[in-house]
Order: C-alpha cells, then structure tokens, then sequence
C-alpha cells in the first residue's frame, strides 16, 4: 500500500486524536500530522500520546490560512475540528463558532484544493430540524421515549433518522454552521474537483473525550458518578426519558479508514454515521448502567422545563453507509462505558481536575 500523508484538523481532540493513533497504529508508514489550537481543555493531555505515536503536532488554528503554510502535500484531510456544543453562540457571541465551524472549513476546503487532497468532513446529526424532530410520533415506555410506527415525516422510521429528513426549520447555530459547510464542501466537489465524503456523526464517545453537560454527556454521566457527584434530569419532565445513540470512536475509525481508501467509491456521498437503536440508551438507562459498573448511586435532580436546543429523541438510521460501505457498529453501550471506568481509574489523578 502506498504511503499517505493524512492531515486531521482539530487533530488533539478527542475525536481527531483517536483519528490519528487508530490510523497511525494501523498504518506505521503513513505521515499524520494534526493541526490543533488547543482551545478545548483536556486536548493537552493528547500530546504526548500523538508525539509517542511519532504523530506531527501542529499547534494551529484552521481560522488562520497562514497555519497550513509549511505542511507538505496532504493525499488526505479528515476535517475533525469544531467548536461542538449545540448552545454554542446561544448564550453568547457566535463570532468564535462561525470562524471556527464555517470559516475555517473553508480553509480547509481551499487548502484541499490547491493540494488535490481527499476530503473527509465530521459533520454532525444536529443539521436536522429540532422542531420538525419535536414533531414526530413517539410513545412513552417505562425508562424511555420510544419512535412510534408508523410515522408521516420523510426520512423517519422506527430505524431513526435517515438522510432524507427534510432539512427546513431552525437547527441551532452549531447546526447551522455544519450544514452550511457540508454545502460549501459539496460546491467545491462540483467546481473544484475535490473527492469527498460527508459523515454526520450522532453522539460519539469513548475513552479520552472530556465530557461537558453540553457535548460529551455519556463521559459525562459517567464522571458524575465515578466522583459521586450531582446530575439532572432536565426537560420533558425531568424523568429521565429522553433517547440517543452512541457510537464509541473505534467503530468510526472502521468506517474512516474504509472511506480513506475507498473513496472512489463513495466520492459526493453524504452518510448518516450513529450507533443506531441497538446502541442506544435514554438517561435514566445511562443511570442503571453507570450505577452497575461504578457501584455508586448518586442524587439526581427532576428539572421539568425543557433546555434550548434540546430534543427528546434522535436516533441514527444506518442503512445508507451499511449498504454502500458494509460497515455497521458494533460496539455495546455496556462495553463503552465499561472502557470509560476503566480509562477514569486508571488516570484518576489526571483526569480529576477536568471531569470533576
């Protein structure tokens, strides 16, 4: 196989970190270099995992079109970075979120261009409506909410949401900026003859993310009870009931390193990338399963009142990127946070002063 020179923007996050250890273990003789601003706390504990991968670090920020001078020719871009909280620019300026999120992908896309690169985009399931969501037929089971059958709404079934979900309505501002770079993405495949392929990618968590109330909930949950500390139930009646699927990093990695050199095959593609109805848990489920594997029951406050931005229910139909790739995930809800104890134990001290 040849040698590839593989750039990851966003590269010492969780997701781009785990990106690049996953393809450089896989691929010794591949040349990874990451491009991060470091601006998310924890991304720092990264480095010293990518250098002992002999990864390239480049501390950068993709809002800056000077920071990519210097890199050598890139086969390939996995655009990984964002600034990935849904309230993002809600309860403050979203100056920060459309640079980062719309502006510096366009960076990306022009650094792509003049290189000839591939182009793999990280976008997200939130660029589907939260209203048009809201608005769909749903049960109430006893620890869950449940997807009604049949349903009215295009693209939605007991399978969960596929691509042809109607994109109409509000999304959020976060949303906003990754659908509307996914159209940019797809004007320069068209005019610029850039190969790319666009995953919008639901709740992914493992090992090393560094979870907050709004991006990161299953680390998260998982913290809170690892410290025995607080949480909340918060919105649709504070009950706990609210749904989504996970997918843990190593099942996406399968599916990047499958697109990274496939993409001939896939070239325009835009796939919808969860873990599906198998790999989904509600919070009061997340609850259970962290009490097991902790062994610690902790406080937990009903907050009736809904957040912004929030959603009851979103679970990813996979059967596009089955049928085109035959990647499917694999990995159990208990196995993930089973891996996640296992990292906060290990690096407890670490970890304490970001995840406590």
């Amino acid at each position: 196989m040849n040698t590839k020179n593989i750039l990851i923007t966003g590269g010492a996050g969780f997701v781009g970190s785990q990106m690049a250890l996953s393809i450089k273990n896989k691929y010794p003789k591949y040349e990874l270099f990451v491009l991060d601003n470091l601006k998310r706390r924890g991304s720092e504990l990264n480095i010293p995992r990518l250098k002992a991968a002999n990864i390239h670090f480049i501390h950068g920020d993709i809002r800056n079109k000077e920071d990519f001078d210097g890199l050598p020719v890139i086969d390939c871009i996995i655009e990984a970075s964002a600034e990935p909280s849904v309230l993002a620019g809600i309860d403050s300026t979203p100056d920060y979120l459309i640079n980062t999120n719309l502006n510096g992908t366009i960076n990306c896309l022009n650094f792509a261009s003049k290189n000839k690169s591939d182009f793999i985009f990280l976008s997200t399931s939130r660029i589907y409506p939260i209203e048009t969501i809201e608005n769909i037929n749903y049960t109430e089971a006893e620890t869950r909410f449940e997807i009604a059958a049949p349903q009215s709404t295009k693209g939605f079934s007991q399978k969960g949401i596929s691509e042809d979900f109607p994109l109409d309505n509000y999304r959020s501002l976060y949303g906003t900026t990754k659908l509307a770079s996914e159209l940019f993405i797809q004007e320069y495949k068209q005019f610029f003859g850039l190969k790319t392929v666009i995953n919008r990618c639901g709740v992914l968590t493992g090992p090393w993310q560094m979870g907050k109330i709004d991006q990161g909930v299953v680390v998260l949950w998982l913290a809170k009870h690892f410290w025995n500390q607080q949480l909340s139930y918060i919105g649709y009646g504070g009950k706990g009931k609210q749904v989504r699927d996970m997918l843990h990093t190593a099942d996406l990695f399968r599916l990047i390193d499958w697109q990274i050199h496939h993409i001939d095959d896939i070239n325009g593609e835009i796939f919808n990338v969860g873990g599906g109805r198998e790999i989904s848990l509600s919070l009061k489920e997340m609850t259970a399963l962290c009490e097991e594997i902790t062994g610690n029951k902790i406080p937990i406050k009903e907050v009736p009142e809904n957040r912004t931005a929030d959603i009851r229910i979103y679970i990813t139909d996979n059967s596009k990127v089955t049928e085109k790739t035959g990647w499917e995930p694999q990995i159990s809800p208990k196995q993930i946070f089973s891996e996640i104890y296992d990292w906060m134990k290990e690096n407890e001290q670490q970890l304490a002063g970001i995840l406590k």
